[in-house]
């Protein structure tokens, strides 16, 4: 298989339309996960690191336009450019990003949680009901989708359905227990399943092309969103599946972060942005595990992770701008 095929590059022919909107990707939505992401890990640090919250709660107001600005741009595609859009939905690996629009306003409930209940809630019902309807959705595509092979498998396939898991985070505090537990389950169990088809797939196929290398770090995010998820549903008690969780998401970061020197030669992707949520997870994850365990190696955790995640994200939001006011991200095949 070419990786053409893979990602999706078509020769621009004289019928493509010339508007920067048509091509607006999908890959912008994982944006929202991002910073949503380190407004919900700085919000932690203001109760387990006694860091200013007004930080967290200005980062959850960033994310909340950023959704708003790239919804709308992507509202607007879809009503314009609704054959761009149908490409995208059957292409097997940006059909994957559909979803983390959805993952957007569940953690943006999460987010702006200490702003208005009321919204947060709104957002909440909104989010698992639209990532209920998209996973679903995706998994019948690619039950039977007939073109799908398994070179098109790479962890942003985790997005969609571990997705799921995500849902009790907001959901518990705002008095949705029993109906976070079953999309935890989903998402959990089909984890598990996808984990064993990535691995297979990276270890006995061809490896990732660049341009979906850094999707790797999304590897990182079920397992720490995983443990807070079950933080929240065990109401902060700490036993042994939340332990096994915290030490798997702390060893795929070992392992990822060992190949510093591989992810640095890539240049910039939208897919880069795949570092920003898993990374801002095991930040919220380290800060939980700390506050109930305590200990100085697990301080310096709490506090390496969201120095980390606090350094990536500024640096892929400037890289971003940039690449958009080159004009780079918005062309066929991006």
């Amino acid at each position: 298989m070419k990786n053409s095929d893979l990602h999706g590059h078509h020769g621009l022919d004289q019928s493509e339309p010339e508007s920067w909107l048509a091509w607006f990707p999908v890959a912008f939505f994982p944006v929202v996960m991002g910073l949503s992401g380190l407004a919900l890990a700085w919000q932690k640090a203001a109760v387990v690191l006694s860091l200013p919250v007004i930080i967290g709660n200005g980062l959850a107001l960033i994310a909340a336009f950023v959704m708003l600005l790239i919804s709308s741009c992507y509202l607007i595609k879809c009503f314009k450019f609704g054959k761009q859009v149908a490409d995208e939905f059957a292409h097997p690996v940006k059909l994957s990003f559909f979803p983390a629009w959805s993952i957007g306003l569940l953690l943006l409930a999460g987010c702006l949680m200490p702003f208005s209940k009321e919204l947060a809630t709104a957002l909440w019902v909104v989010g698992s009901l639209a990532h209920l309807i998209l996973s679903i959705t995706v998994i019948n595509r690619w039950i039977y989708h007939p073109q799908f092979n398994l070179q098109h498998i790479t962890p942003a396939w985790f997005i969609p359905v571990v997705g799921n898991a995500l849902v009790p985070i907001a959901g518990v505090a705002l008095g949705f227990e029993e109906i976070s537990w079953m999309f935890f389950s989903v998402g959990m169990i089909f984890w598990l399943v996808l984990k064993v088809l990535v691995f297979n797939r990276l270890i006995f196929h061809e490896p990732l092309p660049d341009q979906l290398l850094p999707t790797l770090f999304i590897l990182i995010a079920p397992p720490a969103a995983g443990f807070v998820a079950w933080m929240a549903l065990s109401h902060g008690q700490l036993n042994g599946i939340g332990r096994a969780l915290f030490s798997l998401a702390l060893f795929l970061a070992l392992l990822l972060l060992s190949q510093y020197r591989r992810f640095s030669r890539i240049r910039f992707f939208m897919s880069w942005w795949a570092y920003s949520f898993p990374l801002a997870a095991l930040s919220v994850a380290c800060q939980i595990y700390f506050e109930q365990v305590g200990g100085r190696p697990l301080q310096a955790l709490a506090w390496g992770s969201l120095l980390l995640v606090s350094f990536v994200v500024p640096v892929l939001t400037l890289r971003t701008i940039q690449a958009i006011l080159s004009g780079g991200l918005f062309k066929p095949g991006h």
